[in-house]
């Protein structure tokens, strides 16, 4: 990879000032780990890990092994790495065409496409290595299906063909509360399958309302992400239903996983504020408020903070649970 400086140009006759010209130089060592970096998609990772650690606690009910604990999310990271590089070399055509996504190195050849791919398939070998060495068998497969899953099912047979492309796709999003149950208990239980519904009914309206703001781009790129193909009554429709969906499951977790009261009021106050948030941005739509001032983004910025904070109250349960009964 190199950096080049582009020459000034003249007015008259927009040649290059030959003096002026500074060759190619060679990207520092710094510059190539933030491209790499960047590829990995840190703030998707991030999401994925605010999933994976509560459902740990829940597991061993109370604060998991340390070791597992770490290990988990060491190679959880580069799991979710792995796929997220993979999903930028296949798709750094359409990542040029799209204003939120035109920044990332191997849209802008910050990366070889040949490095990228080199730079996934190194990961997801490391990952898989370090969950059948340091973890356990069904971690490492849930992670290897995960991996799969998000490439060929999601980025290259759904992305580019169905408006369903975020709900089935999804799936791949929803594994990492497997992994962390499946790494504390080698095993899995109904438990962690209510947080895999949680996270999979969560993703649409999160995911849509995302796209609305972004709409224009996803067009272009000839991605039919549903607010592309459907008016936004549809889109504010569906995401109602499934807010109504994610709240609905979030409550079954407290008999399935007897958690505590505790539990069961966050989970009662947050599904109300999205629900009640999700009601409202249809409502706006069905008066005719369009664009902008929907103000789409204030729900998807809620969807983060809902997740986030259901899962909080996920990790704390266990802890505070023999102080509540």
């Amino acid at each position: 990879m190199a950096l080049t400086n582009r020459a000034p140009h003249t007015e008259e006759t927009g040649e290059p000032v030959a003096a002026a010209v500074e060759a190619p130089r060679k990207a520092s060592f710094g510059e190539h780990a933030r491209a790499y970096v960047a590829l990995s998609k840190p703030r998707v990772i991030e999401l994925l890990l605010i999933t994976t650690i509560p459902v740990m606690f829940v597991a061993a009910g109370g604060v998991p092994p340390l070791w597992t604990a770490v290990a988990t999310l060491v190679f959880g990271t580069m799991s979710a790495a792995s796929a997220n590089a993979m999903n930028c070399y296949i798709d750094r055509d359409i990542d040029r065409e799209m204003r939120r996504t035109r920044q990332r190195p191997g849209a802008m050849d910050l990366v070889t496409p040949r490095g990228a791919l080199v730079y996934g398939l190194t990961l997801a070998i490391g990952s898989t290595v370090g969950f059948l060495v340091f973890v356990n068998t069904l971690s490492a497969v849930l992670s290897v299906f995960a991996i799969a899953f998000y490439i060929f099912v999601y980025t290259m047979l759904l992305k580019r063909r169905t408006a369903q492309n975020v709900v089935w796709g999804g799936i791949a999003g929803c594994m990492p509360v497997l992994i962390g149950w499946a790494a504390v208990t080698n095993s899995l239980d109904w438990a962690p399958f209510v947080l895999f519904l949680v996270v999979f009914f969560w993703t649409p309206p999160h995911t849509w309302t995302l796209a609305m703001r972004y709409r224009e781009d996803y067009a272009a790129a000839k991605v039919p992400m549903l607010p592309v193909v459907a008016s936004d009554r549809r889109v504010l429709l569906e995401s109602v239903l499934y807010s109504w969906a994610t709240v609905i499951v979030s409550l079954i977790f407290w008999p399935v996983a007897g958690t505590s009261w505790f539990y069961g009021v966050v989970a009662l106050v947050l599904g109300a504020l999205l629900v009640i948030q999700a009601h409202r941005l249809l409502s706006r739509s069905l008066a005719g408020v369009t664009g902008a001032q929907l103000k789409t983004m204030n729900f998807f910025h809620l969807t983060n903070a809902y997740l986030a904070l259901l899962f909080v109250a996920v990790t704390i349960d266990p802890l505070i649970a023999r102080f509540l009964v």
